[in-house]
């Protein structure tokens, strides 16, 4: 008889509640989740036990909370999921560690940090001959003078090499991705960067001939044989608004292309990754091709798209976990509309009307969720339902309806 599933989570948000409703879905159990604080998207939930943590983001006080769990647990089947970058990277750093009582599959520590390393992770796409926008690495000690003369025309794409480190120096005006219009305004955000405390490389890239729904993500799992068991990839319909959001996926359509999809399935095979890696990923109007942005080592916040579609991330892990043979890659081909904002948001900033007319539809034939609106979760649990009401609420605020 199998041991009891105990899913362990790393995080807080959307990204930690998916995951929390995969295990669910699938079979039935209630997640643990750890935190430095609680966030409204795993509150008053009952599928799950949330704890925070003050300080979990030293690994000392990390590694320590989740030896005292595996020991109080050590008779069931333990699976550990990080849900932010930082976590990620603090359990791929301790994988042989907790790899003795958790099944957390990841990929190798060097392999990670030349991942996480956009100027290493650039030279790969090279090496691999992976599409990569142009893109040129800033560092504090270089000139300013540099700007005046990129490789790439105005207007440019601004951002953080370490996103980890970045946002632990917050300052007014912070944004996830910043665009410029000349040599002048690159200057002012990128001293706004390092005055905050910021050390690392500032990432300068040409910005690709593309409107927000060209913006796509591909989530893919290699189990601990380093096989890439299945994929999954949509177009992003709408994202955050906000500046500190941008970047987040509000709603994804899932629409597989086979030939960026397979070059980026090939590569995590050849480069021997393990574990879930999301991809986000450009269509370039100007070339008529796609282009790889980044590649992050953990499932996205938006991850239950791929769950939704057909293709429960929970059950690749408990299944590779517990050595059950793959019936061969799944590919997820067939549409579906996955959202976290109230679907009126959604169509009033589509912009392609054919592109509507498919998402519409698709929620007309019930092949639409959200992350949040998870029956079981909200079934006799008003303060749940209140904080999934407030949240959409909020949306409408957000995006000026």
């Amino acid at each position: 008889m199998s041991k009891k599933i105990t899913p362990v989570l790393l995080g807080a948000d959307l990204n930690c509640y998916s995951m929390a409703r995969a295990f669910h879905e699938a079979y039935g159990v209630r997640s643990h989740a750890f935190g430095k604080q609680a966030l409204g998207e795993s509150a008053h939930s009952k599928i799950i036990k949330f704890t925070a943590v003050p300080g979990l983001g030293r690994q000392e006080t990390l590694l320590r909370t989740l030896l005292a769990f595996a020991s109080d647990h050590a008779d069931e089947e333990l699976y550990l999921v990080p849900c932010t970058d930082e976590y990620a990277l603090a359990v791929i750093e301790n994988q042989k560690i907790l790899g003795k009582h958790y099944f957390c599959p990841c990929p190798e520590k060097e392999l990670a940090k030349k991942l996480a390393s956009k100027e290493e992770f650039c030279n790969m796409c090279k090496t691999h001959g992976l599409p990569h926008p142009k893109t040129e690495f800033f560092r504090k000690e270089s000139a300013f003078s540099r700007l005046a003369s990129l490789p790439f025309p105005y207007p440019i794409i601004i951002k953080p090499a370490s996103s980890v480190e970045y946002w632990r120096a917050p300052f007014e005006g912070m944004k996830k991705v910043y665009t410029a219009q000349n040599a002048e305004e690159a200057e002012k955000i990128i001293s706004a960067i390092y005055s905050a405390g910021y050390k690392n490389t500032v990432i300068l890239q040409e910005l690709v001939h593309g409107a927000e729904d060209d913006m796509y993500v591909l989530t893919t799992y290699s189990d601990k044989n380093a096989k890439v068991r299945a994929a999954c990839m949509g177009r992003v319909l709408l994202g955050e608004h906000t500046p500190k959001g941008l970047g987040n996926h509000v709603a994804i359509l899932t629409e597989y292309h086979n030939e960026i999809a397979e070059k980026l399935i090939t590569f995590l095979e050849r480069t021997g990754y393990r574990g879930f890696a999301n991809f986000d990923i450009i269509f370039d109007r100007s070339c008529g091709g796609f282009r790889v942005l980044e590649l992050n080592p953990r499932q996205g916040r938006s991850n239950y798209y791929v769950t939704a579609s057909g293709m429960n991330i929970a059950e690749l892990l408990v299944c590779d976990g517990r050595g059950e043979p793959s019936q061969g890659k799944k590919l997820c081909r067939e549409s579906f509309f996955w959202h976290t904002v109230p679907k009126k948001i959604i169509y009033r900033y589509i912009t392609e009307k054919n592109l509507e007319n498919e998402v519409r539809a698709l929620a007309e034939q019930g092949k639409s969720a959200s992350s949040l609106f998870y029956g079981k979760d909200l079934w006799l649990n008003p303060l749940r339902a209140a904080y999934v009401f407030i949240h959409n609420m909020i949306y409408f605020g957000k995006y000026n309806i």
